[in-house]
């Protein structure tokens, strides 16, 4: 693998890690780059405008620092644009939750995660898709959606992790609507739901393996929908989660698919990779195979695909 000379970086200023932005510079400097394109955004959001302004300079590496928001914002674009899956993508992982890198074995280290950018393995992963946006992590919507909506902003930055703990417990008492879900367009459930999670990787927030089978390169999509209700309930739920295979907790259901559709009684937020969107009735999800190529930690697995 020849090393990247042209690299942009796209770095969300208010989040850290070992010396910050300035310690990143002189690591991704001191490799020998002809040319460094350097982006600073105040908000995930902000990130796309800055990626396609990589992709439009053809760099031979995107550097993303932040969290898994600024993470599924640069791949939404990657994976939209024309030549954007071709442009490896190295994850800095400075946020809250970072459970993309988390999932594919990026340290939060800035040193050892900068050597992964320059001389670790470049693998291809599927994302998933859902209205019109792809994700890395996971979509949700019930309680799910609605714990991170009221964990977004001032209150994550205050708290961090401990945020999601807050938040989650205001909502598990919170509505769960009769959903129906079809699985690659056959029937699947259609019952009260207080939790759709849709899942391209296994582990979730606070180190929970809600999908024990899940991959980020199978091409499938990981199904899980929680019927828990009040804080016994859900204590049950997640204890087994923590313990051994979600699916064996009688409040938890799980199952995989390349297509889901989702019809809810009422409208709920839903959110993808951590950041809340608009409520909804409806929505479909697929998976979108070996979408984008991440630098990871070299691989023992011969069979591991580089492509």
């Amino acid at each position: 693998m020849r090393t990247p000379r042209t690299i942009a970086v796209v770095a969300h200023q208010r989040k850290t890690l070992g010396g910050g932005l300035d310690e990143l510079r002189r690591r991704i400097t001191g490799q020998g780059v002809e040319e460094l394109l350097w982006f600073e955004v105040p908000k995930s959001r902000k990130a796309p405008k800055q990626v396609r302004k990589a992709v439009e300079a053809g760099v031979d590496l995107l550097v993303v620092w932040g969290g898994d928001g600024l993470v599924q914002r640069s791949l939404d674009v990657l994976a939209q644009e024309k030549g954007g899956s071709k442009i490896p993508v190295a994850i800095i992982p400075a946020g809250t939750g970072n459970l993309f890198a988390g999932n594919l074995g990026i340290p939060t280290d800035l040193e050892k995660a900068v050597e992964i950018a320059f001389h670790g393995e470049r693998r291809r992963f599927d994302l998933g898709r859902l209205s019109g946006e792809h994700f890395a992590v996971m979509a949700g919507v019930g309680f799910d959606g609605a714990m991170i909506k009221d964990a977004d902003g001032d209150l994550k930055d205050r708290l961090g992790k401990l945020a999601y703990v807050w938040t989650g417990i205001r909502h598990v008492n919170g509505e769960a609507p009769r959903a129906t879900i079809e699985i690659d367009g056959s029937p699947w459930f259609d019952d009260e739901a207080s939790c759709v999670l849709i899942g391209n990787v296994g582990t979730i927030t606070g180190g929970i393996r809600a999908f024990d089978d899940a991959e980020p390169d199978d091409g499938w999509l990981d199904v899980g929908v929680a019927t828990a209700q009040g804080a016994l309930q859900w204590a049950r739920a997640l204890g087994t989660m923590a313990v051994g295979r979600s699916d064996r907790s009688p409040f938890v259901r799980t199952t995989r698919a390349r297509r889901v559709d989702v019809k809810l009684e009422s409208k709920l937020v839903y959110e993808l990779d951590g950041g809340a969107r608009a409520k909804t009735k409806k929505f479909t999800a697929s998976v979108v195979p070996a979408a984008v190529k991440i630098c990871v930690p070299a691989s023992t697995d011969p069979d591991a695909p580089t492509s």
